[in-house]
């Protein structure tokens, strides 16, 4: 894994969490819904900014998260 860096997906807002769409391992693309959150009746898509691969989920559906709190680590 030389060479590689890692980054952190936040919640920009409290919400809750509505559906986890990954799970270690997996590969993603930039563009890719990570996590559905629901704040103000919104749901709000968490997406990747850069392909990678998901090294940790911290949360689970059902799960309230508040500003900053970190939802998926990446790996690239």
């Amino acid at each position: 894994m030389v060479g590689r860096t890692t980054s952190q997906l936040s919640a920009d807002m409290v919400g809750n969490v509505l559906s986890v769409h990954v799970a270690p391992g997996d590969a993603v693309e930039s563009g890719d819904t990570v996590v559905l959150l629901e704040s103000m009746k919104m749901e709000i898509p968490v997406l990747v900014e850069r392909a990678g691969t998901v090294v940790e989920v911290h949360v689970d559906p059902g799960d309230v998260v508040q500003e900053g709190d970190v939802l998926v680590v990446l790996s690239h």
